[in-house]
């Protein structure tokens, strides 16, 4: 079975998010093998500088190496990243699934984003959308993108 992993900076609290993200775990157990992993973001001042904040970003990086597998293929959400189309994802993974990946990880930074250095380590830079949204509800996106794209490999018409 494959092995997913999803890396959060930040921890989800509001009910319906973890809802959501609950429902789409059970729906991906059929799938792969799925682990969420939730780091702390570090903590700043109210009004932070380029130093504190790049400071922060790799105490962050730091965190994220440290939790992934060996052999992971690295996919980080980054504005800068490149949007795909939801079966431009699931070709992605499925060339992924088809290659010698042995570990998925998808990586969602805090407020601030992810470290460059991180960003410049991934297999994939994957962009949401050019618009911004909360960190909570992209990780419930993702999830759901995710189980999209296994439905959308085995041909199901849930993508439709």
């Amino acid at each position: 079975m494959l092995s997913v992993h999803l890396i959060c900076v930040g921890k989800l609290k509001e009910k319906f998010y973890l809802q959501a993200c609950q429902e789409y775990e059970k729906r991906l157990s059929a799938y792969c093998k799925l682990t969420v992993t939730e780091l702390p973001e570090e903590k700043l001042p109210a009004n932070p500088s380029q130093g504190q904040i790049d400071a922060a970003l790799e105490k962050e990086g730091a965190a994220i190496r440290s939790k992934l597998p060996p052999s992971a293929s690295l996919v980080c959400l980054c504005v800068e990243g490149k949007e795909y189309s939801s079966p431009q994802l699931a070709r992605l993974m499925g060339q992924w699934a088809q290659g010698s990946g042995k570990h998925l990880v998808f990586v969602i930074g805090g407020s601030y984003g992810l470290s460059e250095g991180l960003k410049r380590e991934a297999w994939v830079r994957l962009s949401m959308s050019p618009m911004t949204f909360p960190h909570h509800l992209a990780r419930v996106m993702v999830l759901e993108q995710i189980y999209r794209a296994f439905k959308i490999n085995e041909g199901s018409s849930y993508h439709k």
